[in-house]
Formats: structure tokens, sequence, C-alpha cells
């Protein structure tokens, strides 16, 4: 990648970051991916699941690949001090989408001056961080699968950048790489009454909500196979009036992780029946709403082996790591229970915030990663299509 496309993407990437939007509101981000599709004379629609874009690029008859970038950003409070921080006040790109973006239109800016035969999708996509105020709770992917956008694609690449992995290395796993992820609340309804005088008049809320957190914790300690990966946090709790009243509500919040489809929903199944069994002990009602639930990104062997030429060409063969799964969600995940698919995640390490990782207000991304990205997705999308033909 030369230097004026390099410069030309950082311009892009800090604009992004300077005016950060979240799901489904990606207006102005949508509208920029636009502008740089029109200068270079690429393709494309728009308005694709509110503000996704959708470019192609075809050069006559052969296979179909899709690259992904996600463009949504975090309701959370910047607090890195860059120059091009946040100019909106509790939204911040911290988990990278605003690089993911800028890696995409690089891409597209290498792949038109490419020769190759095939088709190219570029798939711009909103809100993969939950469903935002989406009605339907479905995140970007999977309005984009749903509504046929990949039928014709026969693999798909994606990138996410790591923070704690230095610029030029990339790391992968193979199989289920990224977690079965739910996100749920749970409301325990009881009945108010005086916490002194007469106690026993109320159905305590507290007091259900902590038997419940307790004997969760058995979920995963006693239900799920030692060998097998499986987390449930509960993560918020609110409730209670006043020190002299019974708590007639009590709102909990968490989330659910695993890599194996099988051993989530059984973790699910299982905290359902502790509530079950608190709500005939206690004569209450208890509400569990897992409001966002996605399945893992699974990475096929044969998609990684394709791109051998791409990854040792853009990194050299040290630098393509090997790694245990993460239990994070992505909601790649659609893409790659659509097509065959890689998702890998790409150093972005920068010094000057050690220590700091993904949706946290001070993480900064090292902009070197840029170009190794846009070179992968542009060289392995070719590559792609050359083993796939």
């Amino acid at each position: 990648m030369d230097a004026q496309l390099t410069d030309r993407l950082i311009k892009i990437r800090r604009e992004i970051h300077a005016t950060p939007e979240l799901g489904y509101e990606e207006q102005n981000t949508s509208r920029l991916v636009k502008h740089e599709l029109d200068r270079l004379g690429i393709d494309y629609i728009s308005n694709i699941a509110g503000t996704g874009v959708i470019a192609t690029l075809r050069r006559g008859e052969g296979p179909c690949v899709a690259l992904r970038a996600d463009m949504d950003a975090l309701p959370m409070q910047e607090e890195t001090g860059l120059p091009f921080s946040s100019t909106v006040n509790g939204k911040m790109h911290a988990c990278g989408h605003d690089i993911h973006t800028t890696i995409l239109v690089g891409a597209a800016a290498l792949l038109k001056e490419t020769d190759f035969r095939g088709t190219v999708k570029f798939l711009f996509q909103p809100s993969e961080e939950g469903p935002a105020n989406d009605p339907e709770k479905k995140s970007g992917a999977r309005k984009f699968v749903e509504a046929g956008h990949l039928d014709d694609v026969q693999a798909a690449l994606g990138l996410h950048v790591d923070p704690s992995l230095p610029v030029g290395q990339i790391s992968y796993a193979l199989g289920p790489a990224l977690a079965c992820t739910g996100f749920f609340t749970i409301e325990v309804r009881g009945k108010a009454a005086h916490a002194g005088a007469s106690p026993q008049l109320g159905i305590d809320a507290v007091l259900i909500a902590s038997q419940l957190v307790q004997s969760a914790q058995a979920i995963v300690s006693r239900h799920t196979p030692p060998m097998e990966t499986a987390v449930l946090s509960f993560t918020k709790i609110n409730g209670g009036v006043a020190p002299n009243v019974i708590a007639d509500k009590v709102v909990l919040e968490g989330t659910i992780r695993a890599l194996d489809l099988g051993i989530y929903e059984g973790v699910v199944a299982h905290l359902q029946k502790i509530m079950d069994g608190l709500q005939i002990i206690h004569q209450t009602e208890i509400i569990f709403d897992l409001y966002f639930t996605i399945p893992s990104v699974l990475n096929n062997k044969e998609i990684h082996q394709h791109l051998q030429g791409s990854l040792t060409g853009v990194f050299t063969e040290q630098n393509v790591l090997e790694k245990v799964p993460l239990l994070a969600g992505e909601d790649f995940c659609y893409y790659s229970r659509k097509v065959p698919s890689m998702f890998y995640l790409l150093g972005a390490q920068d010094p000057s915030s050690p220590g700091y990782y993904l949706h946290h207000p001070k993480v900064i991304f090292n902009e070197a990663c840029i170009p190794f990205g846009a070179s992968f997705l542009a060289r392995g999308a070719v590559e792609l299509l050359e083993r796939l033909r």
C-alpha cells in the first residue's frame, strides 16, 4: 500500500472515530463510506438493514466472496486524550469498528486496481454490538443474511483489531472461535411489607434474587462437562426502595457464554429450571428475558488453508499465530454459519495504551495496523476467488 492511500485511510479513520454512532444510527459513517466508494467508482446499494452499505466489484465470471466490516460504536465516554477523540458525549469507538470500516475501504481501493476473476462483496454492516433499538432484536449481520445478501457468496472473510497483539501479527482459532453469547435481564417480583414489624407479609425479592445468583453458580461447576467452556456472569443488580421496606422488585442483568451451542443452550435451560423452582418455593413470579442471543463464530479450516499465501505474504509465517478460542461474542457468526468463513484478530497494540483491551474508555488502537488489514483482505479475496474457482 502506498503512502498516499495510507494517509487517506488514516484521515478517514480519524473522522469516523471523532463522530461515533451507535447501532442502526450510523448515518454519517454510511455517508462517508458511500462518498469513498463514489470516488473509487465502485457500485453499491445502501440503506441495507437501515444504515448498511453493500458494494460490489465484479470482474467477469467466477465465484463470489464477501469481506465484512462493522460500523457501530459503543455507549461510553472516551478517556484516551487523543487529538481526534470522540466529539459526541457518551459515545466511543472502543471496539475498533472505525478501523474495521477504514480497512474495508482500503481493501476496496486496492482491489479496484487489482486484476482478478469473480466478484467481491464489501459488507459495511450496522449494529454489530447488539440489537440496539431494533424492534426485532436482531443485529446487522443477521439482517444481512436473512435478507439474502449472502445467497450468492461462496466464502466470507472478516477481521477484528486486537489491542493486546503487536502490529504485524494476526491470530486465529479454528472451529468455534468466538463464543455463543447471550445478554439477559431477570426481574424478580416480590411483595412489599414492613421489614421490621411484618416481614412475613411480604415476598422478599432481594432474598429470592440472592438465592438465584448463588444457585446459578452451580450451573457451570456442576452441570457443565469439565472439558467444555462456559461462563455465566451476573453483572448488575438493582432493587429495593428503603432500609425498612421488603423489596417488591429486583432486576438482575448478566451474560452467558459458551463455545458449543449445545452447552450454551444447556446453561440457559438450567438457569430457567432454577427460576421455575424459586417461583414455586416463594409463590412469586420471575421474568427471564434473554433479549439478545447469538451462536458462536465457526472458522473453516479449508478456507484458512486457502488463505496461506495471503497470510504469509502480508504477515510472514512466524507472525500468523494459532490461539485458543476467545469468549467474546461476534455477529460475524451469522456469516460463518451461512457460508464457509474465517475471522481473524489483527494486531493493533499501541505502546501508549498498555493493558487496555476492547470496550475500555482508554483503549487506543495503533493505526499502523490499517495497511496490514487492508492488504490482507484484498489479497485474501483474490486468493479465495482463485482457489474456489
